[in-house]
């Protein structure tokens, strides 16, 4: 069986185009910075904040949670959600690396 086109490249760079497709939708946004707002939340609660469906928003949370942007644990019936600092420490060293490199190069760029 051949390659697939994830295979030419390193796992880093397929790690973080997997975190930055999951944040590639205003809903999933939307939902990051709620969990954010309120530090932790239930899926109901998140129904209730967008205008979106319940098993839209389950959807969305199903995809930032296989992505490892968010993680959560069940309470009773719902499920609490909570950032996954993890993920997110991943782009934040991605940023800062692009950062560092437009520092050192500044003014000698076309």
């Amino acid at each position: 069986m051949g390659a697939t086109k994830t295979d030419f490249y390193t796992d880093k760079q397929n790690e973080l185009a997997i975190l930055a497709k999951a944040l590639g939708h205003p809903a999933r946004i939307a939902i990051i910075e709620y969990i954010l707002k309120v530090n932790s939340c239930i899926c109901g609660d998140i129904v209730n904040e967008l205008p979106l469906a319940q098993p839209t928003v389950s959807q969305h949370l199903k995809e930032l949670k296989n992505a490892g942007l968010i993680k959560g644990s069940v309470e009773g019936n719902a499920i609490c959600y909570c950032i996954n600092e993890n993920g997110f420490e991943k782009f934040k060293s991605f940023f800062q690396n692009i950062n560092d490199s437009i520092e050192k190069m500044k003014n000698n760029c076309c």
